[in-house]
């Protein structure tokens, strides 16, 4: 994702505000910081832009992850609803409040299958997790009204779809909380830093206590605040949030470049009748930041990332089924149970009864899916040249196929 492509003399500036302070904590030090806040700031600019009320800053996108769950109340032997597709972090923050993370399968739209979660949905129920994958969107309507008839928590796990909207609302505004992540590849980087999005000021109470010891930042004296409940350090720096600040302001750049190389290279990719795509509940929304695209069968997507492999061009184009991170099938470690620490029975219980479970239908689709991701630095040149050579290697592909 793309904003580690575009660093400039912008995130330069901003960073150098920090230092010629010498305060790199978002908190306290209200004299010798001389008006430099750029956490708050960064604050304000996500929440204006997104149109939601309140934003907390935090030191990843795992750690909004688990902020929000601990604001949202979920807790021990609390059942959260979630896709096999999606970064780890997503099933680590359910267990690292104690919950359990229950997964279920994905439709076309590489998103949560509604008719899935409704399967799923026990007494122990708590929270539904949508994850916005490769920068597009789960079916949010069917998915509030399922919360809605059943008294479930909505989370929005929007990490890798900053900027991407559903019907005219950011992706992460429209849950009971959102969330977003700025790692190094992400839309927008801080190199390391995330935020939690909420309408509730309660709940964003709760995630601004939590994320700093239970602080509750009330006055302006820190070694007097009173600490409400139990919290931990998940804080992001002031350097963090500056390098942030200018690469949110570039947001708007970011995404009218993606939608222009993704329309191009889809418009490419559409003249082989064999290619089909990812499925959008609001094409309008899509941040293209990915190009998500199926072949028939996992036979020919396989030979086909071979044949990329073989050429020198796979570099760009995730075949997630066999990626380590993103797929339930390659998380040995969760599979196997391989903790550090105890987990809680309920947890362990229901990892032991998952490594067991299969998902067909979510095989079915990963096997033959293919995201191309959207470069920032493309020219015109390199764009036709890139769309030509994976034309070019799934003709081949689907030629041989028909010899056999």
């Amino acid at each position: 994702m793309p904003g580690l492509e575009l660093f400039g003399p912008e995130e330069r500036k901003e960073v150098n505000d920090v230092l010629e302070t010498g305060i790199l904590m978002r908190y306290g030090f209200d004299g010798p910081r001389k008006g430099i806040w750029k956490s708050k700031e960064l604050e304000a600019a996500i929440s204006q832009k997104f149109g939601v009320a309140h934003t907390q800053l935090v030191s990843s996108g795992t750690a909004a992850l688990t902020v929000a769950l601990a604001a949202l109340g979920v807790g021990a032997g609390d059942e959260v609803i979630m896709p096999v597709f999606t970064f780890v972090a997503s099933f680590e923050a359910v267990l690292s409040v104690g919950a359990v993370p229950v997964m279920v399968d994905i439709d076309e739209t590489l998103t949560l299958d509604p008719q899935a979660v409704l399967r799923a949905i026990t007494p122990r129920t708590k929270c539904v997790m949508p994850v916005h994958m490769c920068g597009s969107m789960a079916d949010l309507e069917a998915l509030t009204r399922i919360c809605k008839e059943n008294k479930l928590l909505l989370l929005e796990d929007a990490c890798q779809s900053i900027g991407a909207t559903y019907k005219g609302k950011y992706l992460g505004t429209i849950g009971d909380a959102g969330t977003l992540s700025f790692d190094f590849v992400k839309t927008v980087t801080c190199g390391e830093g995330g935020a939690v999005m909420t309408n509730n000021a309660d709940t964003y109470r709760k995630c601004d206590g939590f994320s700093d010891h239970g602080h509750d930042h009330i006055g302006n004296d820190r070694g007097a605040d009173l600490h409400p409940f139990l919290g931990y350090n998940y804080r992001i720096s002031e350097l963090h949030a500056a390098v942030g600040l200018a690469q949110f302001r570039k947001l708007d750049q970011f995404l009218a470049i993606q939608k222009k190389s993704h329309a191009r290279l889809k418009g490419m990719l559409s003249a082989i009748p064999e290619i089909s795509f990812r499925s959008l509940p609001d094409p309008a929304g899509d941040s293209c930041t990915f190009l998500s695209w199926f072949l028939p069968s996992e036979a020919l997507t396989r030979a086909l990332v071979a044949e990329l492999k073989e050429q020198g061009i796979l570099a760009g184009n995730f075949y997630w089924y066999e990626h380590n991170w993103h797929y339930i099938r390659k998380w040995d470690h969760l599979l196997r149970v391989e903790s550090l620490y105890k987990l809680t029975e309920p947890q362990e219980r229901a990892l032991r009864h998952l490594a067991d479970t299969g998902f067909a239908v979510s095989d079915g689709i990963m096997g033959r899916c293919i995201s191309t991701a959207i470069g920032m630095g493309w020219t015109e040149a390199q764009l036709e040249e890139k769309g030509a050579k994976i034309v070019a290697a799934v003709k081949k592909v689907l030629s041989k196929s028909l010899v056999k």
